[in-house]
């Protein structure tokens, strides 16, 4: 099943974002095909970074949690929220 990551930064935390950038895109490849898409979210600027839109397919919304708390993200204190939710592929048609 797809789960959609919405994660906000905290205001003035860009350093922990990227003095924790390195480990955070190992803990995305490290789940390797579950991992459909990742990135930052951008400030109106569209530029500044503000934020993560991850999308995973796992069986479990336990998984899920499990992956977003061991994220070196969150465990450096980035986030301000982080908000899942399932997630269908409408378009394009074909594999999610």
């Amino acid at each position: 099943m797809l789960f959609a990551i919405f994660c906000t930064d905290k205001k003035d935390h860009l350093q922990v974002r990227q003095d924790n950038r390195p480990a955070h895109v190992e803990h995305l490849k490290a789940i390797g095909a579950q991992l459909i898409f990742a990135g930052p979210t951008l400030a109106d600027d569209n530029e500044s970074m503000n934020g993560s839109l991850i999308v995973v397919d796992f069986d479990t919304r336990a998984e899920v949690d499990a992956f977003v708390q061991r994220d070196p993200y969150g465990q450096a204190g980035l986030f301000e929220s982080v908000v899942v939710r399932p997630w269908k592929k409408v378009l394009p048609q074909g594999p999610a």
